[in-house]
């Protein structure tokens, strides 16, 4: 009798027609209350990460400076602020071109010819700025007193961009620069006087030069996938160095060949000095032989006489 009476209010309850949504309500705010406190807890530990970036290189192998994806999207432009108003004095030299062409992209120096392995650009003899063809980092700044100083910067491994017969650095090694980055004015070179004020600039692939006007308006990968296995010009230009020990070489030749020269022209006056006296020297000789000859004469003329009077 008393467990029906303590069964009877629950039976009771549940009989009830909002008791079933009553606890259908309360079942779904529950759930909702556990899903939002378990939201709650990831939020907070996603802002404890931090992603903010400071400029300071991190460790991790998948760290990539910015400005290789930059450098990617660039292509090759003209080292000038104004193509149109500039003049290619001088051609690479293709070993694919005409023999004519060939023959007009060779640089004479020292009675010697190098193939020209960049174009040599100029603006009506004045001074320009020359400008960095695309974005990298300078690996080299010389001073050259034959081809005029040079400057290199890489973009990519193994592919970087040559200026020479330049002056006026605004860059050092080790800077990253800009495409279009004013990097020095055009200048002269002993190398190449008759191209006047210029700029010499090359593309190189692997230390191969490559025909700039080929690259022009492309991209840094179209480099990259080439193939310049048969495109490699044989001849690189002189240095300084070379230059100098040619020319001391080339003039101490000169001095010997003046020497010997000189050599030969007294040897040959010499000689003839002497010939003269080498032709009087019988003349003397057959001087005495003919005096002995008259004294015999004389002496046979007296014994002739001397026998007469006898």
């Amino acid at each position: 009798m008393r467990e029906e009476e303590k069964k009877q209010p629950s039976q009771n309850f549940l009989k009830r027609r909002w008791a079933y949504p009553a606890i259908y309500l309360a079942s779904a705010a529950i759930i909702i209350t556990g899903i939002l406190w378990y939201q709650a807890g990831n939020d907070v530990n996603e802002n404890a990460k931090d992603y903010s970036y400071d400029g300071v290189p991190t460790d991790n192998e998948f760290n990539q400076p910015a400005e290789e994806v930059n450098r990617s999207l660039e292509n090759f432009v003209m080292p000038v602020a104004s193509p149109e108003d500039t003049v290619i004095e001088k051609q690479f030299y293709d070993t694919e071109a005409s023999a004519e062409e060939q023959e007009a992209a060779l640089v004479v120096y020292g009675n010697m010819y190098y193939p020209n392995q960049g174009i040599d650009i100029s603006k009506d003899g004045k001074e320009f700025d020359v400008l960095a063809a695309m974005s990298g980092t300078v690996t080299k700044v010389q001073e050259d007193s034959l081809l005029g100083n040079t400057i290199e910067i890489e973009h990519s491994k193994g592919i970087v961009t040559r200026y020479q017969s330049v002056k006026d650095f605004e860059v050092a090694v080790g800077d990253v620069v800009d495409q279009g980055q004013a990097i020095a004015k055009a200048g002269k070179s002993l190398f190449n006087e008759e191209a006047g004020v210029h700029v010499h600039f090359e593309i190189r692939k692997a230390n191969v030069a490559v025909n700039p006007l080929e690259y022009f308006n492309k991209s840094l990968a179209t480099l990259q996938e080439a193939q310049l296995e048969d495109k490699k010009v044989s001849g690189e230009q002189p240095n300084a160095e070379a230059a100098e020990e040619n020319a001391v070489e080339d003039q101490a030749s000169e001095d010997k060949a003046t020497e010997d020269k000189a050599t030969e022209e007294n040897g040959t006056d010499d000689a003839a000095e002497e010939k003269p006296e080498a032709e009087e020297k019988p003349e003397a000789e057959q001087k005495p032989k003919q005096e002995n000859a008259d004294q015999k004469d004389d002496a046979a003329d007296n014994g002739s006489d001397v026998k007469d009077e006898e």
